[in-house]
């Protein structure tokens, strides 16, 4: 009994020093990734509240030896640059298109995903295949439809035209097969419409893939920026991206205010990523289930 208790104490640090040593190993390479990729956000933060010397210092220096606000200042009293006008519009234009794609992704995916009716690969193939077309072929087309519509230089031209996009209808189409049939069918049992299910059972389950998608909808058109260019003219109707690269010309390349400007555009992405990372993370693992 003595002896095997010994052995045992004997081995278990040998067995646990590998674990740890891997462990370790992994939290200082995760460490020095996490710090690659945060770095340059790191950077543009410290040169936001640098002077207009020191932020276009040769070679630049990391720490602001002068700290100050002015940047901000600057970029949010501007009456040429109106920088919290452009956060609103941004702000309208990126949630109102998200809610349009969540919603008009979820109308088409569900029934791709769960009736049966004649053509439905055809069609499927048909939306997956216009991922591949790029873009910017679809500036001209759009461009001429906006402006029919009288939308030039109003948010509508930045909310409309991208509501409707084949990987909102594939991200919700595999997530929707992901779910249990069952619940579906055990709804029709309780005299539940298709309309009725999918309302109060599937859309309530899917919630992860909609907050990801919603927040995926959000970044690309918070981001956008070639689009807003062409149909947005008035400083008051411009976005925020579109925005900075007035402020860039107006100002000479000032580094601080670009710095600044740049700032205040990453807070809401951040804000937002913090509070529905659990949703990503769970929506884009169960979305590839079940093909």
């Amino acid at each position: 009994m003595a002896t095997a208790t010994a052995t045992t104490t004997a081995t278990t640090p040998e067995k646990r020093k590998p674990v740890r040593r891997g462990t370790v190993a992994r939290l200082v390479v995760l460490t020095l990734l996490g710090l690659i990729f945060v770095s340059p956000l790191i950077f543009m933060a410290l040169t936001s509240f640098k002077n207009r010397i020191e932020s276009a210092a040769v070679p630049p220096t990391l720490w602001p030896h002068d700290p100050t606000a002015e940047a901000y200042r600057s970029v949010l009293t501007s009456s040429g640059t109106p920088v919290l006008r452009w956060f609103v519009n941004s702000m309208i234009a990126a949630s109102a298109n998200a809610a349009l794609v969540v919603a008009t992704a979820a109308l088409a995916a569900y029934p791709l995903a769960r009736m049966d009716f004649r053509g439905k690969r055809v069609i499927f193939g048909l939306i997956v295949a216009t991922i591949f077309v790029p873009p910017v072929i679809l500036i001209i087309p759009n461009y001429l439809i906006i402006g029919k519509l009288q939308w030039l230089d109003t948010l509508l031209a930045v909310i409309v035209p991208t509501a409707a996009g084949a990987f909102g209808v594939f991200f919700l189409r595999q997530f929707f097969l992901s779910l249990p049939s069952e619940l579906e069918e055990a709804a029709a049992l309780d005299g539940a419409s298709i309309w009725r299910t999918f309302l109060s059972v599937v859309l309530p389950l899917s919630k992860p893939a909609l907050a990801t998608l919603a927040m995926l909808a959000f970044l690309t058109n918070w981001n956008d920026f070639l689009w807003p260019v062409y149909v947005l003219f008035s400083p008051e109707s411009q976005t925020l991206p579109a925005g900075l690269s007035t402020l860039q010309s107006a100002n000479n390349v000032r580094y601080d205010l670009l710095m600044a400007g740049a700032m205040i555009a990453s807070v809401p992405v951040l804000v937002i990523y913090v509070f529905a990372q659990r949703f990503i993370i769970e929506g884009v693992s169960r979305s590839g289930l079940k093909g």
